[in-house]
């Protein structure tokens, strides 16, 4: 009598050829075909810089009180500050000449013990805008606040209005040498395959002529001199091109 096994066995060996024949052609279909790798590809940069003077005019004024009752700094602070504010605000327009407060601070003065022997109270007031003769004349008329420090900078404006110039340059930059890049390889054209534009403003180091013993030995209400720099906006344009 024949024995059921054989075929069982027989079958289950089929089975299984079968499942690891599918199971490799699966794999074979799953491996990753590499995609050709793109010739005559070059990598370029170009930049244009742009210079245009600094229309924004940042003035710091502060007013510093020392005692032993920090109450008291704050009350002399406060009085000053709002004096400042009140004279300042006569001469104020939007955009020519902006009034604010900056930072007011209270802080304690130690001994050669570690112990509190006083504190020193500072108070800010920003002049802001693209008057400058507003701004300067203004400052030099709040006697009892001293100028810290003055800025030039680009307004939004301007610095928008040269990014767009210095970028219109940059471009035309990429393309030329693009196309000399091809021609002199021996290519009649290209075609961009990847590019970025990139703007920053690093600017040139402003010029204030405004000098602590200037500013004491002015008159009460003289202006305090400034004078304006440069400031450089810069925009990249870097990317590859096909040539073809």
């Amino acid at each position: 009598m024949n024995s059921p096994r054989f075929p069982l066995r027989q079958f289950r060996f089929l089975l299984a050829a079968a499942l690891l024949g599918a199971s490799a052609a699966s794999a074979a279909q799953t491996v990753p075909v590499p995609f050709p790798v793109p010739e005559n590809v070059v990598q370029l940069t170009a930049a244009a810089t742009v210079e245009v003077p600094q229309d924004l005019l940042s003035f710091v004024l502060t007013v510093t009180r020392e005692g032993t009752d920090p109450g008291q700094i704050q009350q002399q602070l406060k009085g000053v500050l709002d004096q400042a504010l009140t004279d300042a605000r006569k001469a104020a327009q939007p955009g020519a000449m902006d009034v604010r407060t900056g930072n007011f601070s209270i802080s304690p003065r130690y001994g050669r013990e570690g112990r509190i022997t006083g504190w020193v109270g500072t108070a800010e007031l920003l002049l802001e805008g693209t008057d400058f003769g507003r701004i300067s004349q203004t400052a030099g008329r709040l006697q009892n606040m001293t100028v810290a420090g003055a800025s030039f900078r680009l307004s939004r404006e301007k610095r928008e209005q040269a990014e767009r110039e210095a970028q219109g340059e940059a471009v035309a930059r990429f393309r030329s040498r693009a196309g000399e890049l091809a021609k002199s390889f021996g290519f009649t054209s290209y075609s961009l395959r990847e590019v970025s534009v990139h703007a920053q403003e690093p600017g040139i180091p402003p010029r204030p002529r405004m000098m602590a013993m200037e500013a004491k030995a002015a008159s009460a209400d003289a202006p305090v001199p400034v004078e304006a720099g440069k400031a450089a906006v810069v925009v990249n344009v870097s990317g590859s091109v096909q040539l073809r």
